[in-house]
């Protein structure tokens, strides 16, 4: 876990990134330089300037050799060490490091701990901060007053739902999403995960009541402000950011394949603020299967 802090114009867009898997054939390259060129271009009204970006780790595959989910003809490059792994997504994603707010560890990574920390050789190689597995950000202006807070993991638990209609089975997989962030940080008005590979938003919700002054009964609504403190879960943004993994190539079988997942929407969620506060948080789709 690290604290950050980031200081931020009133407007701008926050990319929410990860699950890259770069070093395997199966990672989506055309997508993610379409997404390294979307963070370099002007984006919902504002100049590419006001784009940042969290990536939420598994930026590269770090399978070995001695892992049975290694497949020597799923690796995109003969010379496709972790480490050589490491410094290709380095090179993809430089074009962007000033634009990166932090990065984090993803389950890849970690799974090689014993050998060295891969997540953190490839922040300090782009001179971004490290996030470990999670970190609680704070973004402020540049008086220092908090704008909002940001808390963002890799995460370890799955989505699924066996539901056959398509609606219960986004809204079961957006409560567990809820469920698996909300206790994490009451104060944390956007809270995101990667690891699943889902691309999900979960939206504020606001609920209808009653009040009187003594004289007339009033309707309001309710809600919770960015800086409020404890921010009532039910008013915070949740996203699952994706990723650029596909789940098929011609002629190769991987391991998403074998283990009979779905397929999965392929992207990353942006979140749009304007005048200080979250107005949307948009999702955010590439090709491919």
């Amino acid at each position: 876990m690290r604290l950050l802090s980031r200081e931020m114009p009133d407007d701008f867009n926050l990319f929410l990134f990860g699950d890259a898997h770069m070093g395997t054939i199966l990672h989506n390259r055309k997508g993610f330089e379409q997404f390294v060129g979307t963070m370099q271009s002007p984006y919902e009204g504002l100049p590419a300037t006001r784009n940042y970006a969290v990536d939420h780790g598994d930026a590269i595959e770090a399978i070995t050799v001695d892992d049975k989910r290694y497949d020597a003809r799923l690796v995109d490059d003969p010379r496709g060490t972790p480490l050589v792994q490491a410094d290709d997504y380095v090179a993809a994603i430089s074009p962007i490091k000033d634009r990166l707010v932090c990065r984090l560890t993803g389950n890849h990574e970690l799974h090689l701990g014993k050998f060295g920390d891969l997540a953190a050789y490839i922040s300090e190689k782009l001179e971004v901060p490290h996030g470990t597995y999670s970190a609680r950000i704070t973004y402020h202006d540049r008086d220092g007053y908090t704008l909002f807070k940001h808390f963002a993991t890799h995460g370890r638990k799955m989505l699924s739902s066996v539901a056959d209609d398509p609606l219960r089975r986004d809204v079961n997989m957006k409560l567990s999403l809820k469920r698996h962030l909300k206790f994490k940080a009451g104060d944390c008005i956007l809270q995101s995960k990667g690891h699943t590979h889902r691309l999900l938003v979960s939206r504020p919700n606001t609920e209808l009541y009653l009040v009187d002054d003594g004289e007339h009964i009033q309707q309001k609504y309710s809600d919770s402000h960015a800086t409020d403190g404890y921010i009532h879960p039910d008013h915070r943004w949740y996203c699952n950011t994706g990723s650029f993994y596909k789940l098929y190539t011609d002629g190769y079988s991987g391991y998403a394949e074998c283990a009979e997942y779905d397929p999965l929407e392929q992207g990353y969620c942006v979140a749009v603020v304007r005048d200080r506060e979250i107005q949307d948080v948009k999702k955010v789709i590439l090709g491919g299967a």
